[in-house]
């Protein structure tokens, strides 16, 4: 089998899987040929016998009209069986190749459906976002394929290189730091925690917001903004609990990563997180934006270790029969066969 992807994503969630699952497939034997942007930082990720061609598509953009004509070219000489656009951007460029079956994954809610105009199926990584699309018009297939996590248990970091007390309650929240993602909720909540720190990984245009609303709660001396990382499995070993205080969240790819990790998971009862979690089996859920409903589930946590380890025993297990590695791969590789033209 052979595909080709279109993926014009930054750097986040949605860029991590993407690595996940070619890598993956990579690994089963398709052969795989992948359009990016240029320098991103996950680039080194990727499995190296994966071509890869790194240009800027833009509507009004020279350097794509010769990407254009070298993707014809390869398109003719490979032959794929399948092409695959990641999100609406890699959508919209997704060729309208007749030879084979064209789909558009999405991890988000699309505003429109014009990305899509050469699209044969919209794989959604959750039931919501099928629904949304259904509602927007889509006539064609949707199928839902969620999302697993290849990330591996690895020792912590040292919590004094990150200013920490050893026996600190530590939160730990990952993503870009824009306001969808709602951390100006787990910073008030930090306030209510004695003696927990707050790490924040990410990067993102809300960071300079969020530093000024941990000093106006004067927590900032207990709150770390550490950047975005390519490997979190370091600082998810060296935290107590992870946070995910999404005000819109699709899915939560994060989720499956603190699973991954032994991590007991809170998070708001955004969209994608109430498909996941099973509020008391596998995480505690909260409303959006409750800053004292979160206060209370942290502070359950931190009181009681014996429901931090049987939420990790929950979600191990949620991760192993709901999002594992070989499932989502095996759906990939039955719709790509299934849509293969009929000679």
């Amino acid at each position: 089998m052979k595909l080709f992807h279109f993926h014009f994503g930054k750097d986040g969630g949605a860029e991590r899987f993407f690595v996940n699952l070619v890598n993956a497939l990579q690994e089963r034997g398709v052969e795989q040929t992948a359009f990016i942007r240029p320098d991103r930082k996950w680039r080194p990720e990727i499995d190296s016998r994966i071509e890869l061609h790194e240009g800027v598509w833009r509507r009004l953009s020279l350097s794509r009209f010769f990407l254009e004509a070298k993707l014809k070219r390869l398109l003719k000489e490979h032959r794929p069986d399948g092409l695959m656009g990641w999100m609406p951007r890699g959508a919209r460029f997704t060729p309208a190749w007749p030879h084979c079956l064209k789909i558009a994954r999405l991890g988000d809610y699309p505003p429109h459906l014009d990305y899509f105009r050469n699209s044969d199926v919209l794989v959604c990584n959750s039931p919501d976002i099928g629904r949304r699309v259904q509602k927007l018009g889509w006539k064609r297939r949707v199928e839902i394929i969620s999302n697993f996590t290849s990330i591996q248990q690895e020792p912590p970091i040292d919590r004094a290189s990150v200013n920490t007390p050893s026996n600190a309650f530590v939160v730990l929240g990952i993503g870009r730091l824009v306001r969808r993602k709602g951390f100006h909720t787990l910073i008030e909540a930090i306030k209510g925690l004695p003696n927990a720190y707050l790490w924040l990984v990410g990067e993102g245009e809300e960071q300079e917001k969020l530093e000024n609303s941990a000093k106006e709660l004067r927590v900032v001396d207990r709150c770390r903004f550490l950047g975005w990382r390519q490997n979190p499995a370091p600082f998810f070993a060296a935290s107590d609990v992870f946070c995910l205080p999404s005000i819109h969240e699709p899915l939560g790819n994060v989720i499956l990563e603190a699973w991954s990790s032994s991590k007991p998971v809170v998070s708001s009862q955004s969209e994608g997180p109430t498909w996941m979690i099973r509020n008391g089996v596998d995480g505690l859920l909260f409303s959006i934006g409750d800053v004292q409903g979160l206060t209370l589930a942290l502070r359950r946590l931190q009181a009681n270790p014996a429901l931090a380890a049987a939420l990790v025993c929950g979600g191990r297990k949620t991760l192993e029969t709901r999002f594992s590695e070989q499932s989502v791969c095996d759906s990939y590789i039955n719709l790509f066969k299934r849509g293969l033209p009929k000679d």
